[in-house]
Order: structure tokens, then C-alpha cells, then sequence
């Protein structure tokens, strides 16, 4: 499908930029879908927070323009001046606004009805599930989380969400009908992530977060404490010091690798064994999909985000979030290869028949369709 006459704004997250997504080791798995839309849209544009710095990666994102903070100006006055600056670029043609997160949502919504353009409200995970989880369903900050939801989503011409647990409370909290609301998953790159068997190391396990309390990061080292294996850890957060002190007081063989670019993450899953996530709870967690890709076995814990991925003994690999229960699962799994190969298999199929970027750059291409009006 090809929408020529379709242009694209993106807004990244509030106060976020393109150096921003670099340090965080995303800037390519971020952009990569917009890069494969070029060829089907008239054009797309990236609004960001960053300084004029952020205009060194327009060599790297091809045809997509960049429009960003050029002046430094403080982020409240760089949004009043973002209508003005917008204004030429999508005056000529059907446009669509669209927000990568909820978090900085409202300013894509606001600037679409400035110019009167199509507002499709991103929502890779549902912000105040997070904020309740974290802070308390009462609490000032999910109050605040809901009605920026209620806000945006309301306001949308279509609200796109990874999962459809997350469209099911969507629809529900915020009485919107079914068909607002598509669901469009994360994509994986099924080139870039695939096995690479020869590669791994016998007892490795990796995994890939952020090194927050929603990760159970601890109940991992109590699960391998006394077992033969090595883990890999590559994130970083606000518990990185702590874990420090617990790897080193416990006597583990556990290595935290701090942020690594995303480009290198298919050869750091295919080092190890198996991937595990032993989080708390997920929305849509696309490190889970790209260790599928790779065709690892994945431990996971049974939980929201997770559970709905994986089937237990088939392409993954399901457990609690005790201690114990991560223990368990670790041993079935490291301990049979037959498991692991099925698994492994299983885990790849399902990868791509799901959530390839092709597949993934398609669903895109037909809710601009559908919001839009146009037809290839």
C-alpha cells in the first residue's frame, strides 16, 4: 500500500530527542519503522525536543526531515512556536499527527487541531497502569496519568495500542468504540534478530532491562545464588548500585553491562543460553520479542505483557515471580536441550509470522488509511 499523498508527523515523547533516543542505545530500533514507511507517504517529518544538535542524525534517517528545538529555547516556548514551524511543512496535503508515547501526547493533539490534521494517539503502554503500579491508583501522579489519557484519547481521530489487553481497558475506562482503537504491535527487525546457535555460551543467561523494582531484578540473584550459571544484564536504573553490592556480597557471576546500543543486542542474546524477564508486570516488551527472534528459549514471568506472549513449553518458558518459582524454571530449562531447541524453534516462528516489519509497517500503513480517507 502506498499513501502518496500522506504526510507524517511523529512527536517523540515529551522533552525527548533524537541524542536522547541514542543514549538509550534506541535511536534504530525508533526509527526503523519510520524509515520503512518513506517509500509509501509523501513524506515524514520527526518533531523532537532536542537542540539543533539532533539535525547531525538526519543522515541517518534518509528522506525523513527533523524538526526540533534549532534556538533553545525552553520547552514550553519551543511548543508555542511548534504550530508555526509545522504549518509550512504539512500545509499542501492530507496529514496525520502522531504521538510515539502518551507522555507528550497532548502537544501532537493540540498542534493537529491548531492545523487541522488527524491526530492518532500512540500508546505503546498504558501510562496509568504504570503509574498505579508504582505509586498507587489514589495517587496524584496516576490521577494526573488518567486524565492525560481521557484527554488524548478522546480527542483522537484513533488511538494505537501494542496489545489487546491494553485496547480492551482502553475502550473500557475510556468508553470509546472498538473500532477507534487499533492495535498495532511492536515490530520486530527478523533480519537483524535471528539465531546465531554457533555463537552461545553453555549456562549464560541475558537479559535486557531497565534495572527498576518492576524488573524483580533481585528475586533473579536469590533464584541463581548457589547455581552454576552466569547472567548478563544490560540496562540501567536506579537500582544499578544496589545490585552492584548484592552481586558482589553474594559472590555471583553476574555482569552488568550498563546501556549497550541496540544494533549489538543480536549478538549479545545469541551468547547466552536463554533470555529470562522476570518482571513484575510488562506492557508489550520488545526485548522478549527480539530474543524470540533469535530463536533463544525465554523464561518469563507469568504475568501481564508476558503471559499473553508466551505458551508455556512451546516458545517459552512460564514461571512466578518468586524466587523459587525463577529457580525452577531456570533448571528445567538449562537442563533440557530438547526443551530449549523446540522452544528456540517455536519462539522464531511465532516471531515472524506475528510481528515482522513488514507486517508491522502494513498495519501502520492501513490505520493512515483508514484515518485519512486514501487509498493506495
Amino acid at each position: 500500500m502506498r499513501l502518496t499523498n500522506v504526510k507524517l508527523g511523529l512527536f517523540l515523547s515529551y522533552g525527548m530527542s533524537l541524542a536522547g533516543w541514542e543514549r538509550l542505545g534506541l535511536f534504530a530500533r525508533e526509527s526503523a519503522v519510520y524509515q520503512a514507511l518513506t517509500s509509501s507517504l509523501a513524506e515524514i517529518a520527526l518533531v523532537t525536543y532536542g537542540d539543533k544538535s539532533d539535525e547531525a542524525y538526519k543522515k541517518r534517517l534518509g528522506d525523513i526531515r527533523v524538526v526540533c528545538n534549532r534556538q533553545g529555547l525552553p520547552l514550553g516556548e519551543y511548543t508555542q512556536h511548534l504550530a508555526a514551524m509545522l504549518k509550512p511543512i504539512f500545509m499542501s496535503n492530507t496529514a496525520v499527527f502522531k504521538s510515539n508515547q502518551v507522555q507528550g501526547s497532548d502537544v501532537a493533539m493540540r498542534m493537529a487541531q491548531a492545523l487541522n490534521k488527524k491526530f492518532v494517539a500512540r500508546c505503546g503502554f498504558l501510562l496509568s497502569d504504570f503509574t498505579e503500579r508504582q505509586f498507587g491508583q489514589q495517587s496524584p501522579e496516576a490521577q494526573r496519568a488518567r486524565e492525560l489519557e481521557r484527554l488524548v484519547f478522546t480527542q483522537a481521530d484513533r488511538v494505537a495500542v501494542t496489545t489487546p489487553v491494553i485496547k480492551e481497558r482502553v475502550v473500557k475506562d475510556y468508553r470509546l468504540s472498538e473500532n477507534r482503537v487499533a492495535v498495532i504491535p511492536n515490530y520486530v527487525d527478523t533480519t537483524l534478530f535471528r539465531p546465531m546457535p554457533a555463537a552461545r555460551i553453555p549456562r549464560r543467561l541475558c537479559t535486557i532491562c531497565r534495572l527498576e523494582p518492576q524488573k524483580n531484578l533481585f528475586a533473579l540473584l536469590e533464584a541463581i545464588h548457589g547455581l552454576d550459571v552466569e547472567v548478563v544484564i544490560a540496562g540501567n536504573g536506579t537500582q544499578a548500585e544496589q545490585l552492584r553490592k548484592t552481586i558482589k556480597a553474594k559472590k555471583l557471576d553476574v555482569h552488568l553491562l550498563g546501556v549497550v546500543d541496540h544494533r549489538t543486542l543480536p549478538e549479545l542474546f545469541n551468547s547466552a543460553e536463554a533470555f529470562i524477564l522476570p518482571s513484575h508486570y510488562e506492557s508489550h516488551p520488545k526485548v522478549l520479542l527480539e530474543a524470540m527472534a533469535c530463536g533463544l528459549p525465554v523464561i518469563g514471568t507469568k504475568v501481564v505483557g508476558i503471559r499473553e506472549l508466551i505458551a508455556h513449553g512451546k516458545n517459552g518458558y512460564l514461571c512466578e515471580t518468586s524466587p523459587q518459582s525463577i529457580r525452577q524454571a531456570i533448571l528445567e530449562v538449562l537442563g533440557d536441550t530438547t526443551l530449549q531447541e523446540r522452544m528456540g524453534e517455536n519462539a522464531r516462528e511465532y516471531i515472524e509470522q506475528r510481528f515482522s516489519l513488514k507486517k508491522v509497517v502494513q498495519m501502520e500503513l492501513a490505520m493512515l488509511s483508514e484515518v485519512t480517507g486514501q487509498k493506495s
